[in-house]
């Protein structure tokens, strides 16, 4: 059977140029009937795909020897595009707004690279053809013209707005929010139409944020009734048939650490004292045992790819049924789960470990507040309420800091950046925004989660199963140089020899407490890969590991649950070749499928926080606060709050001077009178408005010696009159 792993092989091994359907034929050595038509269909679905590309004389040829780059299209508010390649290990490239010919954000495209990336020019391409479109609906605002209607996006990464026709029967307002369905996509000549398939609401309606980041996002918020009925024929009580060949570990003092509110308890952990060490156990609720691979709550599962967390509302990979009930691991109840119990040295080193599938009960249901109170000591109440355990979260957290500092030892790189918890009303009104805080439980937690992930990843490695690894790359060359532009203006460099994690902490180690400290943490940042999902073992640049993979979460992550799947068939030794070809055959898809998810349910998230963010600001108009430059751009620079809240200062807003942006160190400098801003600088800045639909917060610098704004325009020509 002709496949399409042969024909790639074929093209990559015995050619270098184009061949036609006859060419190829005669080279697979076809002969039946049956073969042709294979043949036919294959490559067919092969150049739909991108996978191969046909040229203007009817022959076949592959994309990398045509200087052709195949990736997903991530196109800026400004009108350009950055291709992201599927290809491991090649950089960026850029498309100027011209020669995106019709291409919208998160397309999967095909790019013809004109510009290589040398050491002064970067690399730049021209979208040639649109393999997939990744928007059959946008959210936007309705407006209505005297000929016509349009609906501008919400999304401003949708450069076009949409043509829609308007009639009598259309019953949308001017501003008001709606879902349309694109019926006639951009090209280099013509623009978007659509129409219209639902009002979401006014202005005025409570709510209405989330709802709009639900549909602008196309987030899944509803189960099917197929879904629902599989879910609820799952029995809430263990039966003998599912504790066969399991661990019993119930005797076992174990708790769980979570936040306050929530509900999906999918890691218990257990801790005990032994010679030489200790032994850590991480308890995972078997989700795989209940969701089963093809079923209904698997594809809609899949098709999730992750829960999604808006602040107070959740939208979970499993109905609640599940990720509340049975997979979660609630205190005093039998539950099934894959356990990882490791014997750990007082260096950190793993001594032995198991894996296997266990049956467990969870003595107690902590929270983070709780534990963290419980190791400073500082609550009698809780010592008594919790005296059976006080040792045991000592303990752990004596572990936990061998374990951090081991991975740090190894390369790992810690940034210090705030992060936002937002108190809203039940009308979704936010009145109190705050840093969210970081004790040693949350700590602990992270540090024992992730020594688990790196004992499995390592495991299912050395037995050679296919699985998915959550990949993190080293920053490129092309980052590398814009991050040592920066490095040598304070003394450091990174060379591209020693482009490794350890070299990047150990500069993070120096600078830590210094003036630059901010400056250097935001480009290294800057310069680092979105970590991804793949089945290739590339390792985990900001932990350090050489081997790492997603098993602790497969409640709310489509990743874990696959983990989950290859380790309980080692497990059970019913892994065979056929399941194993399966699963190689649908991995790349799934990792890059599970990778775009995140990726959607990460810009939903912090798209809403900053919408709340910029209403809870909206009746502080006028006022003063302190703050922290965090970032400086040529067009200004953003002030960070001592609450977390972000708001820009445009340099058009600065009239005591003509400020000159310098991209080597992030910082404007005023051309007359030497007046220096950086990042990490401690400002003073009056909020002079706040637009809550664009979420945009606007500040003006306030003299620091005087208290006062600086001049205005306006207030400045009446003083020189």
């Amino acid at each position: 059977m002709i496949t399409k792993e042969n024909i790639l092989n074929y093209m990559r091994q015995t050619t270098y140029k184009p061949l036609s359907y006859d060419e190829l034929s005669e080279e697979l050595g076809l002969q039946e009937e049956k073969q042709y038509l294979n043949l036919s269909k294959t490559l067919g679905k092969m150049e739909k795909e991108g996978d191969i590309i046909r040229t203007r004389k009817n022959k076949y040829g592959l994309p990398e020897l045509m200087n052709l780059v195949k990736g997903i299209i991530r196109v800026n508010q400004r009108g350009y595009g950055i291709l992201l390649p599927d290809e491991l290990g090649k950089g960026e490239i850029f498309v100027y707004g011209k020669k995106l010919n019709g291409a919208m954000h998160n397309d999967r495209v095909m790019v013809r690279v004109y510009e290589e990336t040398g050491e002064s020019k970067r690399a730049e391409g021209a979208v040639i053809r649109i393999i997939s479109r990744a928007n059959q609906q946008i959210v936007g605002s309705f407006k209505k013209r005297r000929s016509h209607a349009v609906v501008i996006p919400d999304d401003s990464r949708h450069i076009y707005p949409v043509y829609v026709q308007s009639t009598k029967r259309t019953k949308a307002k001017n501003g008001d929010k709606v879902l349309l369905s694109i019926t006639s996509y951009p090209d280099s000549n013509s623009g978007i139409e659509g129409k219209i398939i639902e009002i979401i609401g006014s202005a005025s309606d409570p709510g209405l944020d989330l709802k709009v980041i639900i549909k602008k996002h196309h987030l899944r918020t509803e189960f099917s009734d197929a879904v629902m009925a599989e879910a609820r024929d799952i029995s809430n009580d263990l039966l003998s048939q599912d504790l066969r060949k399991r661990r019993d570990l119930r005797d076992w003092k174990m708790v769980t650490i979570d936040g306050e509110d929530a509900k999906d308890l999918d890691d218990a952990v257990s801790i005990a004292r032994i010679n030489g060490g200790y032994r850590l156990g991480v308890h995972i609720a078997d989700v795989s045992h209940y969701v089963k691979e093809g079923g209904q709550l698997d594809k809609e599962a899949l098709k999730r790819g992750t829960s999604v967390y808006l602040v107070n509302t959740v939208l979970p990979m499993l109905p609640p049924e599940l990720s509340n009930g049975i997979c979660s691991l609630n205190a005093a109840e039998d539950r099934l789960a894959l356990s990882c119990i490791m014997d750990i040295d007082y260096q950190g080193q793993i001594v032995k470990y198991e894996l296997c599938k266990s049956v467990i009960n969870v003595n107690e249901r902590m929270n983070y507040s709780d534990v963290n109170a419980l190791l400073a000591d500082t609550d009698e109440k809780l010592k008594q309420r919790y005296t059976e355990y006080v040792d045991d979260f000592f303990l752990m957290n004596e572990l936990a800091n061998i374990l951090r500092r081991q991975r740090q030892k190894r390369g790992a790189l810690d940034f210090d950046f705030p992060e936002t918890k937002v108190l809203m009303d039940q009308d979704f009104v936010p009145y109190e925004i705050k840093p969210r805080e970081q004790g040693q439980g949350e700590k602990l937690i992270e540090d024992f989660m992730i020594k688990a992930n790196e004992v499995v990843a390592e495991h299912l490695c050395e037995h050679g199963l296919p699985t998915l690894y959550r990949i993190h790359e080293k920053p490129d060359d092309d980052s590398l140089n814009k991050v040592n532009q920066v490095l040598g203006v304070f003394g450091y460099k990174v060379s591209i020899r020693k482009n490794n994690a350890q070299t990047y902490q150990s500069i993070l180690k120096e600078i830590k407490g210094k003036p630059e400290e901010q400056l250097i943490s935001m480009v290294i940042l800057r310069s680092m890969k979105h970590a991804r999902y793949g089945p290739q073992l590339l390792g985990h640049f900001g932990l350090g590991s050489k081997y790492y993979c997603h098993f602790t979460s497969p409640i709310r992550r489509y990743p874990d649950l696959l983990v989950h799947r290859v380790l309980t068939a080692l497990l059970e030794s019913s892994l065979n070749d056929k399941k194993t070809r399966k699963w190689m055959q649908q991995l790349n898809f799934l990792g890059e499928h599970a990778t775009l998810q995140e990726i959607k349910a990460e810009e939903a998230e912090r798209e809403y926080l900053d919408l709340l963010k910029a209403q809870y600001m909206k009746k502080f108009v006028g006022e003063e606060f302190a703050g922290v430059i965090a970032s400086i751009h040529s067009f200004g620079f953003f002030v960070r709050l001592q609450n977390t809240v972000e708001g820009l200062v445009h340099i058009s807003s600065l009239y005591d001077d003509y400020y000159i942006y310098n991209e080597r160190d992030y910082s404007l400098l005023g051309s007359h009178n030497g007046k220096k801003f950086t990042i990490g600088d401690e400002v003073k800045v009056l909020l002079s408005r706040v637009d809550t639909d664009e979420a945009k917060i606007d500040f003006e610098i306030v003299e620091a010696n005087t208290k006062k704004r600086i001049l205005t325009k306006k207030r400045a020509k009446s003083k020189m009159e």
